[in-house]
């Protein structure tokens, strides 16, 4: 039987839930992953976003740190929380006598936005921000826009970027802040992302932002050809 060669990293696939700020897991004592954080529990947690075009133009996060078994009932009663709260199937084996509850306790935080977006997260900020409210709305607001509204958002770079050129233009991301997209241009894909003109809380007030700046790139497109 093969088995993973000694010092080399090992790459796996997890569900997990955040358990305030950290990453929560629940494996197995079978899983090749739970023998190597047995053997070394530092580690690291790559989350990406997922969505249509290209994808090294959307957002990921790499979450560094030690992950650990926990033992004290009070914070397996934390974790398992969080874990269904993310990943409700997982109620028929949560209490499997071979699996157990881990925590990632995170010390670094590495930030990718797409092309040309990147920074190192201070883990005072990771752990002081709060969840965008937008996050469970975002994909259906990112489909509804590409499937029905590509026109528009070709409209947006035309009026509000350097991208004047824009062929095709595909959204990539939505948050509380702005929205993100992927643009073919002239000179190939280029991200672009516009600021929206206050914080937003909720799916309306993005659609009205949209509404707004739609108007708005309308407005200045016939001002200019006049």
């Amino acid at each position: 039987m093969s088995r993973e060669p000694e010092g080399f990293p090992y790459g796996s696939f997890v569900t997990f839930g955040m358990d305030a700020g950290d990453p929560v897991f629940l494996v197995s004592v079978l899983a090749e992953h739970t023998k190597n954080l047995q053997g070394e529990p530092k580690c690291s947690l790559l989350v990406a976003e997922t969505g249509d075009g290209d994808p090294l133009a959307r957002g990921r996060v790499t979450l560094v740190g030690t992950c650990e078994r926990l033992e004290e009932e009070t914070a397996i009663a934390s974790a398992r929380e969080a874990f269904l709260e993310a990943n409700p199937n997982a109620s028929y084996y949560v209490d499997f006598k071979d699996f157990s509850f881990w925590k990632l306790g995170v010390e670094s935080v590495r930030y990718i936005g797409g092309y040309g977006r990147m920074s190192w997260v201070d883990c005072q900020d990771w752990r002081e921000s709060d969840p965008d409210p937008l996050r469970t709305s975002a994909g259906h607001m990112i489909r509804h826009m590409n499937d029905d509204h590509a026109d528009t958002m070709v409209l947006y770079c035309k009026a509000f970027t350097k991208a004047t050129d824009a062929t095709k233009v595909v959204m990539t991301g939505v948050d509380r802040y702005g929205f993100e997209m992927s643009v073919m241009t002239e000179k190939g894909p280029r991200p672009v992302r516009l600021p929206f003109s206050k914080t937003l809380e909720n799916a309306t007030d993005v659609r009205k932002e949209l509404v707004a700046l739609a108007k708005e790139a309308r407005e200045k497109s016939a001002a200019s050809t006049v």
